[in-house]
């Protein structure tokens, strides 16, 4: 039974690649429509568990080469991007303090200070990821807390709450600072090299924290509904701190302090210049050296391998956008937009660029985009800088899918949230984000950039 189960998972994930390749040929090449009938096939099995999570990912490199749409190299050499090691790094840390149990005292600490409903916790741990994702990478930040989604509760139905208050917080707290995630020093760097004048660091947080707040608000409450008033009892038991949980606690201060002295905060402060991804994999790695001692080499067994996968995946889908000439034909189609009213104009962007975001990068995405928005804009006499700031956001803001943004995909290596769960709430918050951000920047962004 299980097995036909599975079987009609697969089939259906084959029924969907197939009508999104020939829907798409109305559209585009037939190069570009295999794209297209490729991700809608991979996206399927990744929402319908139709194939473990970790077998889908890896299918790229078998079917793009297969297709003609990158080579068998050019495909796997995604799978060794730099940002893994970085993921590496924070598992190897969570792993740590997993062992030592210093999450269950820095829970019942947190269980001391705010309210101790599924509310309250859901509120403290979104915010809490978002005001440190808003200096740290949200990637840094979800890995940092995630044990305490975990361990807070024995329930997995509010675990599956606490670990998506953690990952979308980072994704929302993320676009407060123009250094909190990658897409945004993406655009500053384009808006330099294209001569427009540069938004200074605290008119951006002035201009973005409505948005922030509104939406912390209205995805801690959704999160929290059904189960807002259940108590998270403390556990009276933990007292003192062991020697190793110290070890690790006066560590990952010290990490935290680390990462925010690096964070340059342009043009005042340059940072040590330090790569956060080596900040990372080295602290992990410290775990294993003395006198920290806490890790052996048998518990780097429990690194969820699958996410890693996963990104390989999700960047291999990015190359393949450029290499095949998707990118380049989304780019026309925009350029027929511009006889639409602008704010219309903005609301198509911003779900082309929200939603896109899901099955690809939104560094690789905001990379190819925001250059053809410069052009688009620029020749239809459109406020460029409006247009690229409001794309840039959206693309932080993708919910749906494990392969949009770094926190998705660590909450769902936690092994508590699903990904049809994280569709279900995720396309909410995606529509609730589009409409958000397109009338904040129609009626509040344009009179003061």
């Amino acid at each position: 039974m299980k097995k036909h189960k599975q079987l009609k998972k697969i089939i259906t994930a084959i029924l969907i690649g197939t009508a999104g390749f020939f829907l798409a040929t109305l559209l585009f090449t037939v190069k570009e429509a295999a794209l297209v009938g490729l991700i809608a096939f991979l996206v399927t099995l990744w929402t319908n568990e139709g194939l473990p999570l970790g077998v889908v990912s890896l299918l790229p490199i078998i079917l793009f080469p297969a297709f003609d749409i990158l080579s068998t190299n050019e495909t796997s050499l995604n799978y060794s991007k730099s940002i893994i090691f970085l993921f590496l790094g924070g598992f190897l840390l969570a792993i740590a303090v997993e062992k030592t149990g210093l999450h269950k005292v820095i829970a019942n600490k947190m269980l001391s200070v705010f309210p101790s409903t599924v509310r309250g916790i859901i509120f403290a741990l979104s915010i809490t990821s978002g005001l440190l994702s808003s200096f740290l990478s949200n990637t840094t930040t979800t890995l940092l807390l995630m044990p305490l989604a975990l361990f807070l509760t024995e329930e997995k139905k509010i675990k599956m709450r606490f670990a998506l208050a953690i990952a979308y917080g980072a994704s929302v707290g993320g676009i407060i600072t123009p250094i909190g995630t990658p897409p945004n020093l993406i655009l500053m760097g384009i808006m330099e090299d294209k001569g427009l004048e540069l938004i200074p660091f605290m008119q951006w947080v002035w201009l973005v924290l409505p948005l922030a707040l509104l939406m912390f608000f209205i995805i801690s409450f959704i999160l929290s509904l059904g189960v807002s008033e259940v108590k998270i009892p403390r556990d009276k038991t933990i007292t003192t701190m062991s020697n190793k949980q110290k070890k690790i606690l006066f560590t990952l201060i010290f990490l935290v302090c680390l990462l925010f002295a690096n964070a340059p905060v342009k043009p005042y402060y340059d940072g040590f210049g330090l790569n956060e991804k080596g900040i990372l994999l080295s602290f992990g790695l410290l775990m294993f050296f003395p006198p920290v001692n806490v890790l052996t080499w048998k518990d780097s067994k429990k690194v969820p391998y699958e996410i890693i996968f996963l990104f390989g995946a999700g960047f291999s889908i990015a190359a393949a956008f450029t290499s095949s000439g998707l990118a380049n034909s989304v780019a026309s189609y925009l350029l027929q937009l511009t006889t639409l009213p602008p704010i219309l104009i903005m609301l198509c962007i911003a779900a082309i660029v929200t939603f896109t975001t899901e099955v690809t990068s939104n560094t690789a995405l905001i990379s190819m985009i925001l250059p053809i928005l410069y052009a688009v804009t620029e020749a239809s006499g459109l406020d460029t800088r409006l247009f690229l700031m409001t794309a840039t956001i959206c693309a932080s803001y993708a919910f749906m899918l494990p392969i949009a943004t770094p926190p998705n995909a660590i909450a769902m290596s936690s092994g508590v949230v699903n990904v049809g769960t994280m569709a279900k709430y995720g396309f909410l918050f995606n529509v609730i984000g589009i409409f958000l951000i397109v009338l904040i920047a129609s009626f509040f962004w344009r009179n003061f950039i």
